[in-house]
């Protein structure tokens, strides 16, 4: 812009243009995580450990009709004695900012390995639960939650 533009820039005009650059450039560029990102993610914190299908129950909607408040269910079977117990439990999803969603801690002395919580979905994506034994195996559940926008298919 030459002098005499600027010398036309009323000062609600500079505040809205400054405050716009500024929000630009703090405000981070939304990014979506990947089915490859997910995988990495595991493969990351098993080591390449194989990883058993089926000792996990994870109980989500097959539809959730809206995806900022999915309910999220999941137990897994262990004794949790001081020997055999479940150390971690981590929640994944492949269509959120962020591949890692949640995780959890547990002990022996909780006597059960079992949560329930709400996460968002930012759309139609796979939710992916792995759980870390204090054997150094691990556990593996998934499912795929539809996210529908206004009662329309997502």
């Amino acid at each position: 812009m030459s002098k005499t533009q600027w010398m036309k820039l009323t000062r609600r005009d500079a505040v809205a243009f400054f405050g716009a650059v500024g929000v630009s450039a703090v405000v981070p560029w939304q990014a979506e995580a990947s089915v490859d990102a997910v995988a990495a993610r595991i493969v990351e914190i098993t080591n390449g450990a194989d990883i058993a299908e089926g000792l996990i129950s994870l109980d989500m909607p097959e539809i959730a009709e809206n995806g900022n408040q999915v309910n999220l269910t999941f137990e897994v079977d262990s004794p949790m004695t001081a020997e055999e117990y479940v150390k971690s439990v981590y929640v994944f999803a492949d269509g959120n900012p962020d591949t890692d969603v949640a995780v959890f801690n547990f002990t022996p002395a909780m006597g059960s390995c079992t949560a329930t919580t709400r996460m968002r979905l930012s759309k139609t994506q796979n939710v992916h639960v792995l759980a870390a034994m204090s054997d150094g195996s691990f556990a593996k559940a998934e499912t795929t939650v539809k996210v529908t926008i206004g009662g329309c298919g997502g």
